[in-house]
């Protein structure tokens, strides 16, 4: 927003949840907010002064020597009367104002009304910008044709709202051509480099992303690569940085949403030709800047647009029950450090994996019944005519708990299962990756088969005892089975009984699984690269289809393997002669007994294990330094410095500061912050 405001940024909140807008504060909780600092009182009302709405309320200007023009003026936007004291219903009106979808250009009108009458005169406009920063720095012609056009030429023509806002809108852009022709002193047409970079770090600033400052601004390295630059380089340059998120409009287009697939020039210029007017100098711009910054030679993909996409006023993040930032930035992770991430998503992991399990235990009970039923029929044995009559049974014969029997060691291993697997699969995905963070398709699979096979240390004796519980209940009137009984019988060797037939299936099972949730999320996301919990969950349901059914012969192996054949059944020494005495037997078909349970099963299981753990990540975040999920930040803007969101900004002052930012990214208006100027 203003100066002021650079180091004190607030953007933890949005005037937007999901498609509707901010819940505006319940009057009493905002009445006792306003109460809070209101000192003043006349004629039995209470009053907020400008100076402590602005310092105390909004946390501004804490030093001693602040511009008290500048806090009179920010006041002014809520103090419609003008009387430099902010009643109740003024401090709830622009509350509500802030939830508006139109926020900030309400707020940049109320700024220029400084008498309150709902129109802006040139008096008013003119008296604002000369106490702006820029003003002062390069003084903007106020008797231009441009000022004239809009408040007339006598410039008495009353401005609505409307109007002022396409006024602001093209204000700024008028002024980097007023800026351009001040130093184009000779009319050539060109200015100099040194010319070209005081002008962007001055009028145009708030367009300038950290890395575009300091990789060619401040480097005075430009793309056109001579010691002038011409009108038209300048112009295309600016309406670049103004179109970046077009611009990432016509990068998606391009690779149909795909994030990590790299565009030539070419192919950038055919999607910009097809749906904009995005012009070639303006491409040429784009891939000499990006390959300045990151080295991209000749090809781009979405990361680098992040690197020059300026900052905007409208900010969206997703809410966050803790916040901690473990390293400053990326350079501090030290071993330690990664070690306390992995512990991290361990935790999280074993949370999400109890409650995917949880969640469709009922139906994993019915899939390995499904697939312990051999052909034919033995005394005693409870036969199913498929997964519904399965079910159907277990309820009549054994009660809805029979159900979820072996659910407690299920729940005491898929902690550390699904804990090992996602924390083996993000850390194999972080070594793996790039320094642009983008993936082959080969280092997904690969980093989901290590996944895979690093879990079957706790998988395998889980699975074990869980189905040798499951299938007690079939013989009707059977001893009960306790899990400690189960696992005193087998013994530490006996724990890993099909071992192999585990990992033939957990390995290419999550080879499948995470590449296909990574880029089925992807397509998911919207147009900001966020992701809804919802389109978490259909991404995780929809990779566990293929995942799940084509792995399910490794499945019936290891069910096979795992069960106590009881007199008259088969018994197999191995994955290969169990493979040959299954077909022999009962037949191919018998490979993909109870297939459908297991879809049914593990396509929801690892759908709410996934949601729960990135939701997780979400709400309890620790910034290690590393990798996050992608699609998590429901934001529209490139990082910018953050601080902790004051608790008592509820309802639309939750984006008060966001909005009053916006004056400066959008605008390019900065009120100056000291009373005086401060020594460097």
């Amino acid at each position: 927003m203003f100066k002021f405001l650079s180091n004190s940024l607030i953007t933890q909140a949005s005037c937007q949840e999901g498609a509707g807008y901010l819940k505006r504060a319940e009057p009493d909780r905002l009445r006792e907010i306003f109460l809070r600092y209101a000192t003043i009182e006349k004629d039995g009302e209470k009053y907020i002064t400008s100076e402590n709405f602005v310092r105390k309320f909004l946390g501004l200007f804490d030093e001693d020597d602040y511009n008290k023009e500048s806090v009179q003026l920010i006041a002014g936007i809520v103090d419609m009367d003008k009387d430099g004291f902010i009643s109740f219903s003024e401090f709830q009106a622009f509350e509500g104002l802030l939830c508006v979808p139109d926020a900030l250009y309400k707020t940049a009108f109320q700024l220029f009304d400084t008498n309150g009458n709902g129109l802006v005169t040139f008096e008013e406009f003119a008296d604002v910008m000369k106490k702006t920063a820029l003003h002062k720095k390069l003084p903007f012609n106020m008797e231009s044709t441009f000022v004239r056009l809009y408040f007339g030429k006598d410039k008495k023509r009353l401005v609505t709202y409307p109007e002022f806002s396409q006024f602001l809108h093209d204000f700024h852009e008028e002024y980097g051509v007023e800026a351009f022709k001040k130093r184009d002193m000779d009319g050539s047409g060109f200015i100099s480099v040194g010319d070209f970079r005081d002008i962007m770090l001055s009028v145009k600033n708030h367009l300038l992303t950290k890395e575009l400052k300091t990789k060619v601004i401040e480097a005075s390295v430009f793309p056109q690569g001579e010691r002038k630059i011409s009108f038209p380089y300048y112009m295309a340059f600016n309406s670049l940085l103004n179109n970046m998120e077009l611009i990432k409009r016509v990068y998606l287009n391009a690779t149909n949403g795909h994030r990590t697939q790299e565009v030539t020039k070419e192919e950038f210029l055919h999607s910009a030709q097809m749906m904009s007017q995005i012009t070639p100098l303006e491409v040429d711009i784009l891939f000499s800047l990006c390959d300045m910054i990151h080295h991209t030679n000749g090809r781009i993909v979405y990361n680098d647009l992040n690197a020059i996409t300026p900052e905007q006023y409208f900010k969206q993040v997703t809410r966050r029950v803790a916040e901690i930032k473990a390293v400053s930035s990326p350079e501090e992770r030290s071993v330690l450090i990664q070690i306390l991430e992995s512990t991290y998503r361990f935790t999280l992991g074993s949370i999400a994996g109890a409650v995917g399990a949880s969640a469709v235990y009922p139906i994993d009970l019915v899939k390995t019944r499904m697939q312990n039923q051999r052909t034919g029929s033995f005394i005693g044995e409870v036969a199913y005519r498929n997964s519904w009559d399965c079910f159907k049974k277990v309820i009549r014969h054994e009660g809805v708990f029979g159900l979820y029997r072996g659910l407690v060691p299920q729940l005491i291993g898929v902690a550390p299962e699904k804990a090992i697997k996602l924390t083996m699969n993000d850390l194999v995905r972080d070594k793996l990756m790039d320094k642009n963070g983008n993936l082959t398709l080969g280092a997904e699979v690969l980093a989901g088969a290590c996944a895979g096979a690093s879990q079957v240390v706790f998988t395998n004796p889980l699975e074990i005892v869980k189905i040798r519980l499951q299938v007690a209940g079939e013989i009707a009137g059977g001893t009960k089975v306790r899990a400690w009984s189960v696992v005193k019988d087998l013994g530490l060797f006996g724990l890993y009984k099909g071992a192999k037939a585990c990992l033939l299936r957990d390995v290419p099972f999550s080879a499948i699984y995470f590449p296909a949730y990574a880029h089925v999320k992807a397509k998911f996301a919207d147009e900001n690269g966020y992701n809804h919990p919802l389109t978490l969950l259909a991404a995780g349901a929809i990779a566990g289809v293929p995942a799940a059914s084509l792995v399910t012969p490794a499945d019936v192996i290891k069910t096979r393997l795992q069960v106590v054949a009881r007199s008259g059944q088969t018994t197999y020494n191995g994955v290969i002669d169990a493979t040959r005495k299954i077909y022999a037997e009962e037949g191919a078909r018998a490979f993909w007994k109870g297939a459908i349970a297991r879809v049914f099963r593990s396509s929801p299981q690892f759908a709410v294990t996934l949601v729960t753990y990135e939701i997780l990540q979400r709400l309890f975040y620790v910034d290690f330094g590393g990798s996050r999920p992608a699609g998590s930040e429901l934001t529209v803007a490139t990082p910018v410095e953050e601080t902790k969101k004051k608790p008592h900004h509820i309802g639309g002052y939750q984006v008060a500061m966001p909005i009053l930012t916006g004056l400066e990214t959008k605008f390019g208006i900065s009120l100056p912050r000291f009373s005086y100027p401060k020594a460097q």
